[in-house]
């Protein structure tokens, strides 16, 4: 099937799921297969741009590097990007998908430096465009973004964005005109930030925030499925089944039973929630009141914790020692069985051992790569600040439906709590429950491994979509 017959096959199914309701968007969301295979390289340096993103010092092995860390573009389980539309007459960009920051950007027609071969914005097209008056907006209308070691500059602006039928006239965003090495490679064209308006650059109102304000979508909540890629290579660059995005409600397809709600933690910048509990072959890890905060991070790939938490973990698993020469990660020999789990809120939600072995350390070795490693590096983390100790990325994820619910808000005031919740996965999502009976989406089939069962311990109508992808 070529790319243009598949990308109609996907839009086609979109719009017979949304019907013609007001009900949620559902978006397929399409993962790249790479040719090149992931080795402990490639996990080091998505470690060390989820360290950056969440204010950590990288490691020292790759500061001593000559490579750039690059951001947000690798990952066959990681990036996830979806067509948005800018501008009158609207303008196709491909933004990333990310729970992990708040700013909306994109790459500029003028920009100037780093901007690569990706597709750009052109303001000079779009009849509704206009520069922003934001307190954010330095000398010239301009501010930058900082993503660790790499950043991105422009000019504030505003103009109409559409997210299939769901729109917000006069969002504000950043449209680039500089930015670092890599920080965005073809076919995206930049960030959309799906976490609070406390910690966006531009000081704005996230587009899904807009929506919920607004009273456009059926229920305030982003559903989120992420189907397992595998740890094959590929000869070309292909696109393969990822998951499916729901903006507005959830898919009732994918996951059984009751979603386990848990109020966020703290006033809202990340989305954040408190850690009860982490298990490594049975055995409970030690955690206290300063290192259970959790940011739930699409963005991420692994599970990236406290040092004397992860080294805990790992002295649970036979065989297993720190990574020589990679700060923060270790292995195991490849033909042990990690059975891990975490706990909010009372409920335990285990971890598929498929996801806990990212692979050979590197070709033909018999030590492994584990899904945690260590965020911190030893750093002190200030009590209180709302600073995470833990960032739950796909490795998690991946075993559980999650649900993202925000507030309505006035005067930059919410009208009640945020909250996260996770839900078994159903069948059809890969998991070993069955579909619950509750409301109506589309139907979908997958590949992917099975999980075990959770225990308890104590704007308009949308009638159309584009596909999500993950590069």
């Amino acid at each position: 099937m070529t790319p243009i017959s598949r990308l109609s096959l996907l839009i086609i199914l979109s719009i017979i799921s949304a019907g013609i309701s007001a009900e949620p968007l559902h978006l397929p969301v399409t993962r790249r297969e790479n040719s090149t295979p992931r080795d402990i390289h490639y996990y080091a340096a998505a470690a060390d741009r989820t360290r950056a993103k969440f204010g950590f010092p990288v490691s020292s092995t790759r500061k001593r590097g000559s490579a750039n860390v690059q951001f947000f573009i690798q990952g066959d389980d990681a990036s996830y990007f979806g067509t948005i539309m800018i501008g009158t007459p609207p303008q196709p960009m491909n933004v990333i998908l990310d729970t992990g920051s708040s700013d909306l950007w994109v790459v500029s027609s003028t920009c100037t430096r780093a901007c690569g071969r990706v597709p750009t914005f052109n303001s000079a097209s779009s009849s509704t465009f206009q520069t922003s008056t934001s307190s954010a907006a330095g000398r010239n209308g301009g501010t930058t973004i900082q993503y660790g070691s790499g950043t991105v500059a422009g000019t504030i602006a505003q103009d109409t964005v559409h997210m299939g039928s769901f729109s917000v006239t006069s969002q504000t965003f950043l449209l680039a005109t500089s930015t670092s090495t890599g920080l965005v490679q073809n076919p995206v064209s930049g960030i959309m930030g799906l976490a609070f308006q406390s910690i966006a650059s531009t000081e704005s109102t996230p587009f899904w925030q807009a929506l919920v304000n607004a009273q456009s979508l059926s229920t305030p909540e982003m559903g989120v499925w992420l189907a397992r890629a595998g740890n094959q290579s590929s000869s070309d660059n292909a696109d393969v089944p990822g998951g499916i995005f729901t903006l507005g409600g959830v898919n009732t397809t994918l996951f059984s039973g009751d979603i386990k709600f848990t109020n966020t933690a703290g006033t809202p910048s990340f989305w954040l929630l408190n850690l009860d509990s982490l298990t490594a072959q049975s055995q409970t890890i030690t955690l206290n009141a300063s290192n259970q905060l959790a940011a739930i991070d699409t963005g991420t790939t692994l599970i990236g914790g406290p040092s004397d938490a992860v080294q805990e973990f790992y002295a649970n698993i036979p065989g297993s020692g720190p990574v020589l020469g990679q700060e923060g990660f270790f292995s195991f020999p490849c033909s042990t069985t990690i059975n891990a789990t975490l706990t909010f809120n009372g409920t335990t939600w285990p971890i598929d051992p498929t996801d806990m072995n990212v692979g050979p350390v590197q070709t033909g070795s018999t030590s492994c790569l584990g899904g945690i490693f260590d965020l911190t590096l030893g750093s002190d983390i200030p009590v209180g600040t709302g600073n995470p100790s833990w960032v739950v990325g796909d490795v998690f994820l991946k075993n559980v439906y999650t649900v993202f619910r925000g507030t309505p808000s006035s005067s930059g005031t919410s009208n009640g709590t945020p909250a996260i919740g996770f839900a078994q996965l159903s069948s059809a999502a890969g998991g070993s429950g069955t579909v619950s009976s509750s409301g109506s989406s589309s139907a979908l089939t997958t590949t992917s491994a099975a999980t075990s069962t959770p225990s308890s311990s104590g704007a308009t109508s949308p009638l159309s979509s584009s596909p999500l992808r993950c590069p």
